[in-house]
């Protein structure tokens, strides 16, 4: 089909089911306490023993401080589930170094869902290009495979939606959701459609960007084409598309968290350092 790619990197599928479940795997290490929700349960207190209760759940410690038999009391985490929100749209497709911001943010989007799926939550997505694309929160590793391959299958000429999408998406969550959203923000309705989500839900954007992205230096005026457009312009090469500092600012003062990935640059140990430094997918746990 024209317009149209089978994958968006150079791997077989066995090679990126594994590349996506080592990232998942890192992502997941030194999480124990965890920015990821799950089946663990936690310590909640301790009452006096009852003809029934288990032997293993005596609290052995209070039992010899109070001379009589207690157990400890747990309470399972809440599950809140995690929406997905991958940008397939052209800008996202084009790159001027190996891995482009669409193959960055598939890759991520994956070991997000599993990382999320090995703490027993929801995993949801939606695509925000020009596929009408969207999968309910479920705990089903077959389906994330599944829209994974799928998400590598790309067109190269699909318009960005994410503000619209994220407009419509909101009114249909009816209890507090994780979203996530994996874009390179070149839709200027975007970021207002994020701040206004981020009311009710806790939201998170991963923002790709190629290094093409902070300008080309020294080429003076050049005459370029719109990938999503296909609109024809001239600028001049030091221009910056996406005004990364200034896109951050706006989201930190909507209690959005925000991490800039550069495809040209390690980005596993910064993403993981963000997940956990600021507790992005344990936020909501009862």
């Amino acid at each position: 089909m024209d317009g149209q790619l089978d994958t968006a990197d150079h791997l077989t599928a066995r090679q990126f089911v594994i590349a996506v479940k080592k990232l998942a795997d890192a992502l997941n290490y030194g999480t124990d306490r965890s920015p990821f929700l799950g089946s663990g349960i936690e310590y909640a207190q301790s009452r006096q023993y009852q003809p029934g209760d288990p032997v293993r759940s005596i609290d052995w410690r209070i039992t010899a401080r109070m001379g009589k038999v207690f157990v400890k009391e747990y309470e399972a985490p809440k599950q809140l589930p995690c929406y997905l929100l991958l940008d397939t749209s052209a800008s996202m497709t084009v790159s001027s170094v190996k891995r482009s911001k669409y193959a960055v943010a598939v890759h991520i989007a994956g070991a997000l869902a599993f990382a999320c799926l090995d703490r027993v939550s929801p995993v949801g997505v939606l695509g925000v290009g020009g596929r009408d694309v969207r999968l309910e929160p479920s705990l089903s590793r077959a389906a994330v495979l599944r829209w994974l391959h799928e998400f590598r299958r790309f067109r190269y000429d699909e318009h960005t939606t994410l503000g619209r999408r994220v407009a419509e998406l909101a009114p249909t969550l009816p209890n507090r959701c994780l979203v996530v959203a994996l874009s390179d923000l070149h839709d200027p309705t975007a970021v207002p459609a994020l701040k206004l989500m981020a009311q009710r839900h806790d939201v998170i954007v991963i923002q790709p960007q190629d290094p093409a992205e902070q300008g080309v230096a020294g080429t003076g005026f050049l005459r370029a084409g719109e990938a999503e457009t296909g609109r024809v312009f001239v600028t001049r090469g030091s221009r910056r598309w996406v005004d990364a500092e200034r896109t951050a600012r706006q989201l930190k003062r909507a209690g959005v968290d925000h991490l800039l990935v550069r495809t040209d640059q390690p980005f596993v140990a910064d993403l993981r350092n963000f997940l956990i430094g600021r507790n992005v997918l344990g936020r909501g746990r009862r």
